[in-house]
């Protein structure tokens, strides 16, 4: 797995696949009944495997560097908070690497998204938590600001 997250062009590769895929059959992807629950358990398995993908509904992964920012001991979603230690590591968990450290390096390695890792991502809107980012996105639901907030 460590192979794929070092080198997030293919994981890019099969991020386009899978949306012009399902392009295809968006009319299907809809919140709530069988398909979204079916997505949801399939997101659950292979992101997880791959990402350590915590369910958020919001998947942010192509503009990370292909690095899950909620796998951050602080939940940051919006670059390294400043306590990132001289080897790199997290300062809440010393032996884990900072994962906005590994979000920005292998987001020089994206030509396609690796600018994007530069945009202010909103809050996650926690009532989307545990439903499939795929359904969201195309749903419209991933793009609606968590209430009170504007984008700046």
């Amino acid at each position: 797995m460590r192979f794929l997250q070092n080198h997030p062009q293919l994981l890019a590769q099969a991020y386009n696949l899978t949306r012009r895929a399902l392009l295809l059959v968006r009319g299907w992807l809809q919140p709530g009944g069988r398909t979204a629950r079916a997505f949801a358990a399939v997101e659950a398995a292979s992101k997880g495997a791959l990402f350590d993908c915590r369910m958020c509904g919001q998947c942010v992964l192509h503009s990370t560097g292909m690095t899950c920012p909620m796998t951050c001991p602080k939940n940051l979603r919006n670059g390294p908070c400043g306590g990132v230690r001289l080897n790199g590591n997290c300062e809440v968990l010393p032996d884990m690497p900072c994962v906005w450290v590994q979000a920005w390096e292998r987001s020089k390695l994206l030509p396609v998204y690796g600018s994007q890792i530069l945009h202010v991502l909103p809050p996650l809107d926690q009532r989307l938590a545990g439903s499939s980012a795929w359904i969201n996105d195309f749903s419209g639901a991933a793009d609606r600001a968590a209430a009170g907030w504007q984008l700046p």
